[in-house]
């Protein structure tokens, strides 16, 4: 396999990595990993679908950055925690979808919408740990140690966004890597077969 061919899988396998981290922190959060990826999208880090390139738009990232204060503020006070969690079994699963599928930009269609929806389900999941340990929270501590788990998924979120993110960088990375690798394994190629065929003795070029 070539190294171009190489770089295209290893672009696949980590759009998938970033595809997942960003449903797993979407379990988390709604609306902070889609302002994190649209956030790194407008500053050009990383490259988003064509279909979600209105998160990088003035007027989503000033809704997506009020609704990720109003909902990490409002996951820091016990009771409303855990309205917001009520919510956010449709509301989380959805960003996912839309956060996954997002950075799943060198898929091709349909393997990208597909993939998204295999990955909200991890969302789901998350979700309904989080809403799970909340609720053990509440009930041994009486709502005192929420804020404290709340201020832990906040950071949580942001790891995960960070490995979105820098998945997607290390392909950048990569790409002189392979050039290199390429081009070596080209001029290899060449000496072997110079090498394979000498020149015949006795005969000189004109």
């Amino acid at each position: 396999m070539h190294s171009p061919e190489v770089l295209a899988w290893w672009w696949l396998w980590l759009a998938l990595l970033s595809g997942v981290a960003v449903a797993a922190s979407c379990g988390l959060r709604a609306f902070l990993p889609l302002l994190a990826l649209g956030l790194a999208a407008r500053a050009g880090l990383i490259t988003l679908r064509g279909g979600a390139a209105w998160l990088t738009g003035d007027l989503a990232l000033i809704a997506l950055a009020v609704a990720t204060v109003l909902e990490i503020v409002a996951d820091k006070i016990p009771v409303v925690d855990h309205a917001l969690d009520a919510v956010g079994t449709v509301l989380r699963p959805a960003a996912a979808w839309l956060g996954s599928f997002a950075v799943l930009s060198g898929w091709p269609t349909p393997w990208a919408q597909l993939a998204a929806l295999v990955l909200r389900t991890l969302a789901l999941t998350v979700h309904g740990l989080k809403s799970g340990v909340r609720l053990g929270s509440t009930v041994t501590t009486l709502g005192a140690g929420n804020p404290v788990l709340s201020l832990l998924d906040d950071v949580l979120t942001l790891l995960l966004v960070a490995v979105a993110v820098f998945a997607s960088l290390a392909v950048l990375a990569l790409i002189p890597v392979a050039v290199w690798l390429y081009l070596r394994r080209r001029r290899t190629v060449a000496f072997a077969a110079a090498g394979a065929h000498p020149a015949q003795p006795g005969i000189h070029s004109p």
